[in-house]
C-alpha cells in the first residue's frame, strides 16, 4: 500500500499549482458560457450607408462583367449575314430570311436604305447596325458616280457610245488626245456598257470624269450578251475586256475546284483576280 498512497501525496507547490489550474478551468467556461460569439453585433456595427455601397459596388462589378460578356459588333459586309449573324445582331427569323432570299435572286444591298427596304427591319435597329455596314470601295464609288451622273440642269445628255471626239472636247478638262483615247478605248471594248467603264481610261481624274457624265451617258444599250461564267470555256472568258488568257484559266480551275461560283465577290479569292474592276467585270459575266 505505501507505494500506492505515495501518488496521491503532493507537496506545497504541487497543491497550488493544482488549485491554479482548476481556478483557469473555472474561469474559461465562465467566458465560454457567458459570451455571445455571434457575428450579429459585428452586423450591427456596419452602418445602412456602408452596406449601401457595398451593394453598390457588387452592381458595378456585375454589370462590368455583363459588358464584357456581349456581343461586340464589327463592321462587316451585310450582304453576307448569316442565320447566326443575323439572330445575334437582333433581326428575327423572317428578316433574314427576306435578305437570303433577296441574295439568292442574285441581287445586292449597297446601301442602308436598300437594307431597311429589303428586310424591313425597325428604325431602331437600323440606327445600332447601320454604322458598321461596310460595303466594298467600288459601291461607294459607284454610289457617288451615280449622284453626279445625274444631269443638275436643263443640259442636254447625249449617248456616250454616239459621241465623236469633237463632241468630247466640249466638256471641260477634255483635250484632243484624251477625246481620241475615249473613241479608241469604246472601240476597243465593242462600246460601253456603263459609265464606270470610264474609270479604265488612263489620263481621265475623276473631276474631269464627273464633268464628262454630265454631259454624256450610256442611253441606248446594245443587245450585250452574258458569258455564263460557270459554263464558260477559256476562250469565252477572254473576250471579257478584263480578262487574260492566264486569269480565265485560274477561274476554271477554281470553278472546277469548288464545282460552281456562286457570287462575283468569290473571284476576289483569285490571288491575280482584279477585284479592284469587279463592278466592270459583272457587267460581261452571269452566274446562270
Amino acid at each position: 500500500m505505501k507505494p500506492i498512497k505515495s501518488h496521491f501525496v503532493f507537496t506545497r507547490s504541487q497543491q497550488n499549482g493544482i488549485f491554479l489550474l482548476v481556478c483557469i478551468i473555472i474561469v474559461l467556461q465562465a467566458i465560454y458560457y457567458f459570451s455571445n460569439f455571434s457575428t450579429e453585433s459585428t452586423k450591427s456595427d456596419l452602418s445602412q450607408e456602408e452596406i449601401e455601397g457595398f451593394q453598390a459596388q457588387i452592381d458595378s462589378i456585375k454589370l462590368a462583367r455583363a459588358e464584357a460578356d456581349s456581343v461586340k459588333i464589327f463592321p462587316f459586309n451585310p450582304n453576307y449575314i448569316t442565320d447566326f449573324k443575323g439572330y445575334s445582331l437582333g433581326m428575327s427569323l423572317a428578316e433574314i430570311d427576306r435578305l437570303h432570299q433577296f441574295r439568292n435572286e442574285n441581287k445586292w444591298i449597297n446601301s442602308a436604305e436598300d437594307f431597311k427596304r429589303v428586310t424591313g427591319v425597325s428604325d431602331s435597329l437600323l440606327a445600332v447596325i447601320s454604322p458598321y455596314f461596310k460595303f466594298p470601295d467600288w459601291v461607294i464609288e459607284a454610289e457617288k458616280e451615280k449622284k453626279f451622273a445625274e444631269p443638275t440642269s436643263l443640259v442636254a445628255v447625249s449617248d456616250l457610245n454616239n459621241a465623236e471626239p469633237e463632241d468630247l472636247r466640249q466638256v471641260t478638262g477634255i483635250g484632243e488626245v484624251l477625246a481620241n483615247r475615249i473613241v479608241n478605248y469604246r472601240t476597243k471594248i465593242g462600246g460601253f456598257r456603263s459609265e464606270l467603264q470610264l474609270k479604265d481610261i488612263y489620263g481621265l481624274n475623276y473631276e474631269t470624269r464627273e464633268n464628262l457624265q454630265r454631259q454624256f451617258r450610256v442611253i441606248k444599250l446594245e443587245n450585250f450578251s452574258l458569258i455564263n461564267i460557270n459554263e464558260a470555256k477559256v476562250l469565252e472568258l477572254v473576250e471579257v475586256p478584263y480578262i487574260r488568257y492566264e486569269l480565265a484559266r485560274e477561274i476554271i480551275d477554281y470553278r472546277q475546284l469548288h464545282e460552281e461560283i456562286r457570287s462575283f465577290e468569290e473571284l476576289s479569292k483569285i490571288e491575280s483576280f482584279p477585284s479592284d474592276k469587279i463592278d466592270r467585270i459583272q457587267l460581261y459575266l452571269s452566274l446562270d
